[in-house]
């Protein structure tokens, strides 16, 4: 699975439930734990409300508190922590969760660059990327996992949807293969004819 550096992983804002659930998006991943796992989370980011954003607060003393942000004390794996941002964008005070890798320095001041520039935008749009990681982050665990034994060796370990291909029929698609029609079908109706937005 080849992901940017910084990409925004959910349209929209999570609430509490969604936003526990986006924590670990990665959790059925085959051999989970067995190798350096930082590359799938590094630079994952998402919009929150503020009671989720108060609520992660108050849990335990932050690592680090920089003006907008603060720092989980509990890392996720190796270097990787949770940043929780509170951005003034357009005028309205919005917050946001990302996986910073806390031995990168400046990870989060280039996180933070990013989401405002990424919700700057006047007009809404969404890459290709971003729908297919929307995709992902709101497709029910049942119904989402991982290539296995049955498909070719190039595919294995690869992301896979559930797709419904006919009435009354399902087959299992890899998530990167999804045509412009299948992603438009899996997304919800307020996001299928956002414009097209360029990849940075």
């Amino acid at each position: 699975m080849t992901l940017s550096p910084i990409r925004k992983v959910y349209q929209g804002v999570a609430d509490r439930r969604q936003m526990f659930r986006m924590f670990d998006r990665h959790a059925q991943r085959p051999n989970r734990w067995q190798g350096d796992d930082s590359a799938l989370y590094r630079g994952e980011w998402f919009e929150t409300d503020q009671q989720s954003h108060d609520y992660m607060f108050e849990i335990l003393p932050p690592l680090f508190m920089r003006g907008e942000m603060f720092a989980m004390r509990e890392f996720l794996t190796g270097s990787i922590t949770s940043i929780f941002f509170t951005l003034r964008i357009d005028g309205y005070m919005r917050h946001f969760h990302g996986y910073c890798d806390l031995a990168d320095k400046g990870s989060p001041e280039r996180m933070r660059d990013a989401i405002v520039d990424r919700e700057s935008r006047p007009v809404r749009a969404m890459t290709r990327e971003e729908r297919l990681e929307h995709i992902w982050s709101s497709t029910a665990d049942d119904y989402r996992g991982y290539a296995g034994e049955r498909w070719p060796m190039t595919d294995r370990g690869k992301r896979t949807v559930l797709f419904y291909a006919r009435p009354g029929g399902t087959t299992l698609k890899l998530l990167d293969d999804l045509t412009d029609a299948e992603i438009a079908a899996k997304l919800p109706v307020h996001l299928r004819y956002l414009p097209e937005r360029q990849a940075a």
